[in-house]
């Protein structure tokens, strides 16, 4: 994908609409609101250093949460500008809406190299539904969209594909790189290519899992979502958490997940690669826990299973040490309790000596992944980590992200 960057446009002097992937969530620490995580804004900060040096004037807009059309105290984003103006080492001007007189009048009197944060866009319920006049309003005063969103480049707002019907618009470096990195998975990675799939839900995984398999040489799948391709080779798995059906009341649409992992399973072997699921598991009953051979035992009613065995940790970690590029989705067990941390912990090291001693690319996505990798190390340790969910996901799964489309070359 060919995406019109920061150097294609004459930016010098103008005033910029930022689009930020600021959805960052806040903790109150000693009465006062803060940032749990600043990886997003860190990630922009190469983006609006370039834009400071071009000397513009940056308005930057993102919603955060979702506070459904109301103002909720708790999810402004006056926090954020407070972290960006530490991070940037610039100050960062707030103001309490998006859009209206106040926000046109304050737009008016910056000078260059000003920059204004915008309050959550969500505030307004226009966002949601993609209002065109809405849209229309949130451009008022600017010259340019710079799109660094990634995260949200799958949503259908007046915030993403709304503004970029009323101004050019080019992708920021965060997007840019984004974008480089994860397309290089579907049309050039290094190989042998492995994917470890893991989590509680298959749901949002499954375009990803099939568009990505004619690429891949193996797929090592854990955390629950082995358990539905278990299901659906006919293992009985007791009490653990099966995410079989789904019935959107909306659409009227029913899911058979099950059914969506025997077709995987049956895609994979008609291309020749390799699907490996678990072949001993960790099991708990609540009080207490045991290995299990799912080959020789099943697992047995009011047990789950919470981790991937040992047998599997060494074939799981053999595969990724022979690998030369290794994109990771998902935990292989419920690793916030460290009785079933074993399993992610083992992937995890041998991704990362993987990546240092063998020089693989390694990528993981996803706000658990994410997770379970600062809990075993630092994200430093590996190649790239998407600092987008559901939009990551999307794009691997070759749908087209409607906010990315006017960023297309």
């Amino acid at each position: 994908m060919k995406l019109k960057t920061l150097d294609s446009a004459d930016l010098a002097g103008k005033t910029i609409l930022y689009r930020a992937p600021y959805d960052i969530e806040v903790k109150e620490v000693r009465g006062i609101l803060e940032l749990v995580d600043d990886m997003r804004i860190r990630a922009t900060l190469p983006t609006l250093q370039y834009l400071l040096k071009e000397n513009c004037k940056i308005v930057i807009l993102t919603y955060v949460g979702r506070p459904d059309g109301k103002v909720v105290e708790n999810l402004r984003t006056t926090p954020h500008a407070q972290r960006l103006s530490l991070l940037l080492n610039h100050p960062v001007d707030k103001i309490d809406d998006c859009i209206g007189p106040l926000v046109d009048s304050k737009i008016a009197r910056m000078k260059e190299g000003d920059i204004l944060m915008l309050e959550n866009v969500r505030f307004h319920g226009e966002e949601m539904i993609d209002d065109d006049v809405f849209a229309l309003a949130l451009c008022k005063g600017k010259d340019f969209i710079v799109f660094d969103g990634f995260p949200q480049a799958h949503r259908i707002h007046a915030s993403t594909t709304g503004i970029e019907r009323h101004l050019p618009a080019v992708a920021g470096l965060y997007l840019q790189h984004e974008i480089e990195i994860l397309s290089k998975l579907l049309e050039n990675p290094q190989r042998p290519f492995t994917i470890i799939i893991g989590g509680a839900k298959i749901s949002d995984k499954v375009g990803a899992i099939r568009n990505l398999l004619p690429v891949t040489n193996t797929v090592l799948v854990g955390g629950a979502v082995s358990s539905v391709f278990l299901k659906a080779q006919g293992w009985a798995l007791g009490s653990s958490f099966v995410e079989d059906v789904f019935v959107d009341k909306v659409k009227r649409e029913k899911k058979d997940w099950v059914q969506e992992a025997r077709d995987i399973l049956k895609q994979a072997e008609s291309l020749g690669k390799t699907i490996i699921l678990p072949k001993d598991l960790v099991i708990s009953d609540g009080v207490l826990t045991k290995i299990i051979n799912i080959a020789a035992e099943e697992v047995p009613a009011g047990w789950m299973a919470l981790d991937i065995g040992p047998e599997t940790q060494k074939d799981f970690c053999n595969i990724i040490l022979q690998s030369k590029t290794i994109f990771l989705n998902g935990p292989m067990g419920k690793f916030e309790d460290e009785k079933f941390s074993p399993g992610s912990r083992a992937v995890f090291d041998a991704m990362k000596n993987a990546g240092k001693n063998f020089l693989s690319e390694t990528i993981i996505a996803g706000g658990d992944t994410i997770d379970a990798a600062r809990r075993y190390g630092n994200l430093d340790d590996y190649s790239h980590a998407s600092l987008a969910g559901g939009a990551t996901l999307e794009f691997l799964a070759g749908k087209e992200l409607p906010a990315l489309v006017p960023l297309m070359e």
